[in-house]
């Protein structure tokens, strides 16, 4: 279902629909308007993310899916069942929080007992140590949750969320109390465990790299609103916003003039590509420079000046100072040692043009796929 839109295309008739279906879904606060007429549709069984800064709308969808919120307007159909007001133990999901939601009195094979405390006892304890094998906590269950690390409190709440057998799990910042090391890998696991399972998720985050791990298809939301839905690719790649150009991974904004044959003329040379719509020869622009787009190229008769770096172990990522003043990030093999202050090389490489209007602030992009 990728698409470089601002909204889904196609979207399915609710009412059908297998998968998880939001349809002009609308939350605010007196004035203030939390989430913007929502469309999505998300397949059954498929990992997706709404991702975005804080404030942008993303929990509160969240809470709104797992019934949490009332919606001001709108509507929230799971599998063809209209559940936008359905209480939450009526709905087939269920979350795992921000920080666990534990109970600290409760060994962990309790706690993952507890949402299925209505089921015969034989079938919950075979059930609970099915879900702490599941998770490799099995020869941990009768330790409390202070006994465990915090990857390991995250595997018992995704373990208790799973007992039930949702439809979909609902992923609340899950890893941000967690170390930066340990995120990204744990992402990947729960979403195996999920895929093994045959069970979907949305994971809300303002981490990128949380939703790259984890999901398929990604939704960035800004005051409420869904600028782009599509691939973690697509999204780096062919922004259709300026704020998801700026969001999403690192770059800047290179100054420009359009060319009478459609090329943009930058201080670093001539960037090629078709002109979109929209754009004339003599447009003042911006195109975007991603650290990938930036060669290192002691051959080049282009250089820059050395004004940051930071060592990543296989690369350095610098940043580069332009006579101009404007400045590019640049990866570059850290056999490429190089001190602040030095010129080095380099050329651009953009395999996908995008610019914006200069001072145009947000706003959508000229792209050339």
């Amino acid at each position: 279902m990728s698409q470089v839109a601002e909204v889904p295309s196609g979207l399915a008739d609710a009412a059908s629909y297998d998968g998880l279906a939001l349809r002009a879904l609308t939350k605010h606060f007196g004035s203030f308007y939390a989430v913007r007429e929502l469309d999505l549709d998300v397949p059954r069984g498929s990992f997706f993310a709404l991702l975005g800064p804080s404030g942008c709308g993303k929990t509160t969808t969240l809470r709104m899916v797992a019934g949490l919120e009332t919606p001001s307007s709108g509507s929230i159909v799971l599998a063809g069942s209209d559940i936008t007001y359905a209480k939450p133990y009526q709905r087939p999901v269920n979350t795992v929080f921000q920080n666990y939601a534990l109970f600290p009195h409760l060994d962990i094979f309790e706690n993952v007992a507890f949402g299925l405390r209505r089921r015969k006892k034989k079938n919950v304890d075979d059930e609970v140590r099915a879900m702490l094998d599941l998770v490799e906590l099995g020869t941990q269950a009768r330790k409390k949750p202070a006994q465990l690390s915090g990857g390991q409190q995250q595997r018992v709440a995704l373990a208790r969320a799973l007992a039930p057998r949702p439809g979909l799990l609902l992923l609340d910042e899950p890893f941000s109390s967690l170390d930066v090391a340990l995120r990204e890998g744990l992402a990947r696991e729960i979403r195996a465990i999920l895929l093994r399972e045959g069970i979907g998720g949305l994971l809300v985050s303002h981490d990128q790299f949380e939703a790259f791990a984890f999901a398929d298809e990604i939704g960035v939301l800004r005051k409420g609103r869904l600028l782009q839905w599509d691939s973690a690719y697509n999204l780096y790649h062919r922004p259709v916003d300026r704020f998801v150009a700026d969001f999403i991974g690192q770059g800047v904004l290179l100054p420009g003039r359009v060319g009478e044959d459609g090329r943009v003329l930058t201080e670093l040379g001539e960037v090629d590509g078709a002109l979109p719509d929209g754009y004339a020869p003599g447009d003042e622009v911006e195109v975007l420079v991603r650290p990938d787009d930036v060669i290192h190229d002691d051959a080049s008769p282009l250089s820059a000046e050395v004004a940051e770096r930071a060592f990543r172990g296989a690369e350095f990522l610098y940043t580069l100072k332009l006579p101009s003043g404007a400045r590019l990030l640049c990866l570059a093999s850290s056999h490429h040692n190089h001190a602040l202050g030095q010129r080095i090389g380099i050329r651009l490489d953009i395999d996908h043009r995008v610019m914006f209007r200069r001072g145009s602030g947000a706003g959508a992009a000229g792209r050339n796929d």
